[in-house]
């Protein structure tokens, strides 16, 4: 019966990961051909393979393909980044901006606006990685310096304690300066569009570094989900493992962050929907968690432009109000467990 159990089980996973490949499939074409103005499948396809230079042409390869791959990079970075949080943690409801991630990010922003006067996106680009890094790499040495360690609870509180201190200071500046404030809104609401290629381009070795360190952490992850005793009794380096996480984290998180400005709720309800189907295995959770994430972020962001025609909502918004209500539905047919 086990083998039988276990057989199924496999199949079970396999399947889901294949209808993820092609719900991504479907809404990588669903973002290229639908926007303010809907192109049709075959011109898709002859803007892809044989551009004439039509304006139908021009908008897929200069706008809509450049937002498209950005928004991949971003979703799996964000699916992955909240799977490991939730795991590292052992936090149900954790995110990556339970690190302190979004806060610094956010920070730093802000601070190369009123100080340096940063007004592109190549620079917060720049700044918003730089803030998410530190406060990633504060809140990791301030929980190693709690009694037991860098334990769930004590990284869960420094991050809590961080990104608290952070939002404090990004408050106090743009409420000193107007054109922070103006830039900052901006960049606060978190949106895939006026990025071209060169955002991804920055940003795209940092998410691949991330992944390659999040996958390669599975293991160890599915050992510390037993406790840090077990996990160390199996030969896992539990200090070791939990920086590798938090750098996996800083990358993900921040490189995405650093894109498109923050964007809530992704890295907190994707784990939950591939665990159906996963299970608490990382070693499938975290593939199907990165992929999910890419399908939801495509598919949100070719709602605001539907919906809003003919200009468009941001990303950030339409993932928390189609997020919101999916997850209290989720809160009340199932307990949140250990993850």
């Amino acid at each position: 019966m086990a083998p039988r159990a276990s057989g199924a089980l496999r199949r079970r996973r396999l399947l889901g990961l294949a209808a993820l490949a092609g719900a991504l499939v479907l809404a990588l074409l669903a973002s290229i051909a639908i926007g303010t103005k809907i192109i049709p499948l075959n011109e898709v396809g002859s803007a892809l393979v044989a551009p004439t230079g039509t304006e139908n042409d021009v908008v897929i390869r200069s706008l809509r393909i450049p937002r498209t791959v950005l928004g991949v990079l971003v979703g799996i970075a964000l699916g992955l980044a909240g799977a490991l949080v939730q795991g590292f943690t052992r936090n149900p409801l954790g995110d990556p901006g339970l690190l302190g991630v979004n806060a610094g990010a956010a920070l730093f922003v802000v601070a190369g606006i009123y100080l340096f006067g940063v007004g592109s996106l190549f620079g917060y680009v720049w700044f918003a990685f730089a803030g998410a890094l530190v406060a990633s790499v504060a809140v990791f040495l301030i929980g190693t310096r709690a009694p037991g360690g860098a334990t769930p609870v004590s990284l869960a509180l420094a991050g809590a304690a961080m990104s608290f201190l952070m939002q404090a200071l990004t408050s106090a500046i743009v409420l000193l300066d107007e054109p922070s404030l103006d830039a900052y809104r901006f960049w606060v609401v978190g949106s895939l569009a006026g990025r071209d290629a060169d955002v991804a381009g920055q940003v795209v070795w940092f998410i691949v570094a991330g992944i390659v360190l999040a996958l390669a952490s599975a293991p160890a992850l599915n050992a510390l989900s037993l406790g840090d005793d077990v996990a160390a009794s199996l030969g896992h380096s539990v200090r070791r493992t939990r920086l590798v996480g938090v750098v996996a984290i800083t990358l993900l998180a921040g490189a995405a962050t650093a894109a498109c400005g923050p964007i809530v709720f992704l890295g907190l309800i994707v784990p939950h929907v591939v665990r159906a189907f996963t299970g608490p295995d990382h070693r499938w959770l975290l593939p199907a968690s990165g992929l999910a994430g890419a399908v939801l972020l495509l598919l949100a962001d070719v709602v605001g432009r539907v919906v809003a025609r003919p200009g468009e909502l941001q990303v950030g918004i339409v993932v928390a109000v189609l997020g919101g209500p999916f997850f209290i539905a989720l809160v009340r047919r199932r307990k949140l467990g250990a993850v």
